[in-house]
């Protein structure tokens, strides 16, 4: 209760805070390429519930037919603006919506697509899914730079899912079992410091 509570009072004040910045990305987004300005997905939540997230979009409109799953560093997809979004993660900052709506945390495993929690071992896989998904957690902070690992792969989807995957899913069970608000306000501080830092 003391999470969700956090998790509504948090976002709502980001979103507040940030709304000149949202609004000024937005602008940009329309401005450099066609397209939404929105990206939506479907992942997989809570329990296993699907959802649509919300991101701002920093690819071509068409780029899910022209290339894998996953996002590599200097993917050709990318839009010119994209590129600035991604690597200071402002492209992540809609999830504030998600948080408010119930289907995400500010702090929880991060969502993945359902063909790759199809390959979800069933045992890590209840516990992953027992808590809400989250903008950023151990795994994602510790994965920060997977795009570029990905880049030099010969197949970046089976790299992902059979190299870095595991490695996540390990992490966010540990997450899953352990967490607390205190935790929470630790990982969110250590986002923040990695962000500061790029």
């Amino acid at each position: 209760m003391a999470k969700r509570l956090f998790d509504v009072l948090a976002a709502a004040l980001a979103l507040l805070l940030l709304a000149p910045l949202l609004l000024g990305v937005a602008l940009a987004i329309k401005l450099d390429s066609r397209g939404p300005v929105f990206f939506r997905q479907q992942r997989v939540g809570r329990g296993g519930a699907l959802f649509l997230i919300h991101k701002f979009r920093t690819m071509d409109p068409d780029a899910p037919q022209r290339g894998p799953a996953v996002t590599l560093e200097h993917d050709p997809r990318i839009t010119r603006i994209g590129h600035g979004l991604r690597h200071y993660r402002i492209d992540e900052l809609p999830q504030l919506i998600d948080v408010l709506i119930g289907t995400m945390s500010l702090v929880g495993p991060r969502p993945e697509v359902p063909r790759f929690v199809a390959h979800y071992p069933a045992g890590l896989r209840d516990q992953v899914l027992a808590v809400r998904p989250g903008i950023t957690d151990p795994a994602s902070l510790a994965h920060i730079d997977e795009a570029g690992l990905l880049a030099g792969a010969a197949d970046p989807e089976r790299e992902y899912i059979e190299r870095i995957l595991p490695h996540k899913l390990r992490a966010q069970a540990d997450y899953a079992a352990r967490a607390t608000l205190l935790s929470d306000l630790g990982v969110i501080l250590r986002t923040l410091r990695l962000l500061l830092a790029r």
